[in-house]
């Protein structure tokens, strides 16, 4: 025979021993049992909470999501209509604004036709009155001349008149002829 080996066995540390096995299970099974008695319904009411509150606080996003837009709407309605309003009145305004404007021209062009009238009016008055002014100077003038030419003194004032109406005819035609002569030049 020969030689004998003898091979040791060391138990295994992983595998347990059959009385600290059942021991091990029915430890676990109790645990277990009390977990789920008593922890599990509270861990999923805390999950239902939690579920809930998510959910919620999705719903209540979803909801101010869906408020801003609808005051984002309402904002741009009432921005375009302001702006709108505001086209309309400016366009007013600016219709007020030519409306003023002509009709403080009409009262210019009038007063200002009212004030060329007016010195028309006070030239020819001015000129009728020199004119007549003039005339009766010139009308003693002429007598006085007639009287120095003649040698005598007309007394007679019918006579005098027609000698003054005489002569200013005579001087009104000559100038009325240097006048037109003058004009032709001019032109």
């Amino acid at each position: 025979m020969g030689p004998q080996v003898t091979i040791l066995a060391a138990p295994n540390p992983v595998i347990p021993d059959g009385p600290e096995l059942i021991l091990g299970i029915l430890a676990f099974a109790i645990v277990f049992f009390f977990l789920y008695l008593k922890a599990l319904p509270g861990i999923r009411k805390l999950l239902e909470e939690r579920t809930e509150a998510i959910e919620g606080g999705l719903l209540k996003a979803e909801a101010a999501q869906a408020e801003a837009e609808r005051i984002k709407a309402d904002f741009t309605a009432r921005l375009a209509e302001s702006r709108h309003e505001a086209a309309e009145v400016r366009t007013k305004a600016q219709a007020e604004g030519a409306a003023l404007v002509d009709k403080a021209r009409e009262e210019a062009n009038r007063q200002r036709e009212s004030i060329v009238a007016a010195g028309h009016a006070q030239l020819a008055a001015d000129r009728n009155s020199a004119v007549s002014v003039l005339k009766a100077d010139l009308g003693k003038l002429a007598v006085e001349l007639a009287d120095k030419v003649v040698g005598e003194r007309a007394t007679d004032a019918a006579l005098q008149e027609r000698i003054i109406d005489r002569f200013l005819d005579e001087l009104d035609a000559r100038l009325g002829v240097q006048g037109a002569a003058a004009a032709e030049q001019v032109s």
